[in-house]
């Protein structure tokens, strides 16, 4: 982190290698925290030692690229990594997200208002325990897909939080390619979090426009929105290859385009573990060719 001196640890060879945020390098596998909080991303893990563990064997594997915000809990995932790995090595590098909130429901309400973004750029400081954080997604969008309209409001006051030292990069999150053009008419984006994987193709062209940006592309949801015959396609590459289907659609994202960077969740070490060694899946063109055939 830039703040912090921390300890030092060795990076490991991961699937995919590294890729350039801003001036950070991260892991193109990365992790997201989501899972370690309750049941519907909603209070604390039901197995708090397990969470830390998970945690902790980020960092033993090699990556360097977290995923995680306030509103996961809310508070917990970015307490927990307080807990397990602050002061935090010098090559890792924490993302979180503003725009968001949670309400007693466990509901997600948007809170983009400029007051509610500066409020939530400093919680997410106290929980991590630094003094800027290194990238802030700006999420406007809904909880799948992005919302029209104008976003220059809220962008333009993570910009100013930016000057101010808070946050070294910006991105956004469930957002549309003309968002993301208004974005950059105000400040640098260094990367744009979506939904999509396999099945779900929509951001194809928003990919491609960003990479050669060098920008990268963070999916959510790599097994989300399948439909039945869609997912037993899935099923069928998979166990020809002899591997999972989070291995595969892991493998075809990694291999998709080299701006895009991984971030799957999990609770479980095991799980974590699976999903690293996943997504070095090697497919064939004859397997992408196969796979590609899903989303169409």
């Amino acid at each position: 982190m830039s703040n912090q001196t921390g300890q030092t640890h060795t990076t490991t060879t991961l699937p995919g290698g590294t890729f350039e945020l801003g001036d950070l390098t991260v892991t193109r596998v990365g992790y997201g925290a989501m899972q370690l909080a309750g049941p519907g991303v909603f209070g604390p893990p039901a197995d708090r030692d397990g969470a830390l563990a998970v945690l902790r064997e980020v960092l033993a594997l090699g990556i360097t690229h977290i995923d995680t915000a306030d509103i996961y809990g809310p508070y917990v995932t970015n307490r927990l990594i307080r807990e397990a790995l602050h002061p935090y090595p010098d090559e890792l590098h924490i993302v979180s997200k503003v725009g968001s909130r949670r309400d007693a429901e466990g509901g997600w309400p948007h809170a983009r208002s400029p007051q509610q973004l500066r409020e939530d750029v400093l919680s997410n400081l106290e929980n991590l325990g630094l003094e800027s954080l290194d990238v802030v997604n700006y999420r406007v969008g809904g909880f799948l897909s992005p919302e029209p309209g104008s976003i220059a409001e809220g962008f333009e006051t993570l910009a100013e939080l930016q000057q101010q030292g808070l946050i070294r990069h910006l991105g956004l999150s469930t957002v549309s390619a003309d968002q993301v053009a208004e974005a950059q008419r105000i400040a640098p984006v260094v990367c744009v979090q979506n939904a999509y994987n396999l099945a779900n193709r929509a951001d194809d062209e928003l990919i491609d426009a960003l990479a050669e940006q060098g920008i990268a592309y963070v999916p959510y949801f790599p097994l989300g929105g399948f439909s039945p015959l869609q997912s037993a396609a899935l099923d069928a590459v998979a166990a020809r290859l002899g591997a999972s289907p989070m291995a595969v659609a892991l493998a075809w994202l990694l291999q998709r385009s080299p701006n895009i960077l991984l971030i799957p969740g999990t609770s479980s070490v095991a799980h974590l573990r699976e999903n690293v060694a996943g997504a070095g899946l090697e497919l064939s063109a004859e397997d992408l060719a196969e796979l590609d055939a899903i989303g169409r």
